[in-house]
């Protein structure tokens, strides 16, 4: 193995032991959270060092590396998560290539998403963003609470769209843990109107722990894998 390859190694036995912790810790088996590791800013040659390490999941949040790092590394059967802000005019050309996308945060990217599926024949799955700020905060992306039903709707009647469950980032300057059980409210309301939307996407290489303990099906981690981001960007 190469240096790179060992040091992703023993990063991700950490990542993977810390999750195994926190699951003990819930009392959750360890099989129910994915990890998707976020390889933003890194190259396509590190995915392929992460999928031979087993990596099934990776995750991106800008459209135009995204999707050329997917088609260089088609042959390696990854599931694709796209979760940085949409825009609604990229938002069938992501679809083109993303299995997830996680950040529908809005009913005006729906209509792009299901052209983008139908045009490349094969169903997205989609998360909705919900924010989890304090009604005035100056907010990071999401839907509001209250909207979720309404856009749920707009998924569910769209074609070639799978509403999977939603996604959260904790607000900065607050305890993840209380922001994440105000979230793992909103998803037992959440699924209670929709059964098969179980997946909760939270937490990150700080606060995993805290999504895991508040019933986080996946996690999103960057940086406790891959490392500091490159200074060029």
């Amino acid at each position: 193995m190469s240096a790179r390859a060992d040091e992703l190694a023993a990063n991700l036995d950490t990542v993977r032991r810390r999750i195994a912790t926190a699951c003990a810790d819930a009392g959750r088996d360890e099989g129910e959270v994915s990890l998707v590791v976020v390889t933003k800013f890194f190259p396509a040659t590190d995915v392929r060092i992460l999928a031979d390490l087993g990596v099934t999941d990776v995750g991106e949040n800008r459209h135009q590396e995204a999707e050329a790092k997917a088609a260089e590394c088609a042959d390696l059967g990854l599931r694709w998560h796209f979760i940085g802000g949409l825009q609604s005019n990229k938002a069938a050309a992501v679809a083109a290539y993303a299995d997830v996308v996680e950040s529908v945060d809005r009913a005006k990217l729906v209509g792009p998403l299901s052209r983008g599926a139908h045009g490349r024949g094969h169903d997205v799955d989609v998360l909705l963003q919900v924010s989890l700020d304090p009604p005035g905060a100056d907010h990071r992306s999401g839907a509001d609470p209250a909207d979720l039903a309404a856009l749920a709707a707009r998924v569910e009647e769209a074609g070639m769209l799978r509403l999977r469950g939603l996604m959260a980032v904790a607000p900065l300057g607050e305890d993840p843990a209380t922001a994440f059980a105000r979230l793992a409210e909103v998803r037992a309301g959440f699924v209670d109107d929709h059964p098969d939307a179980t997946v909760l996407s939270a937490g990150m290489s700080g606060d995993l722990e805290a999504a895991i303990g508040c019933g986080a099906t996946h996690v999103r981690v960057g940086s406790a894998v891959l490392g500091a981001r490159p200074a060029v960007q």
